[in-house]
């Protein structure tokens, strides 16, 4: 029978940096064989993706909340003018 896929809960930014730390240090160890090496540099690629796609998320809310600020206030510059 197939049971269906549960769904992972994602880590957060910290903690997925940080298992892509451990990952490189064991890549970069001689002590792992390949077969493990390349499952652990395919989940480092993994993480970098969802890392990448955590930082533009909050790259596009900053850029919202200053847009926000703004239309209350316009930016110090303005003022010299």
């Amino acid at each position: 029978m197939n049971q269906p896929k549960v769904m992972k809960k994602q880590p957060t930014f910290a903690e997925a940096y940080e298992q892509l730390e451990r990952i490189t240090e064991e890549l970069e160890s001689d002590t792992i064989d390949l077969d493990a090496a390349i499952e652990k540099f395919e989940r480092g690629l993994e993480l970098a993706q969802l890392l990448k796609t955590k930082l533009k998320s909050a790259e596009q809310r900053v850029e919202k909340i200053r847009e926000k600020f703004d239309a209350i206030e316009p930016p110090m510059d303005a003022e010299k003018v």
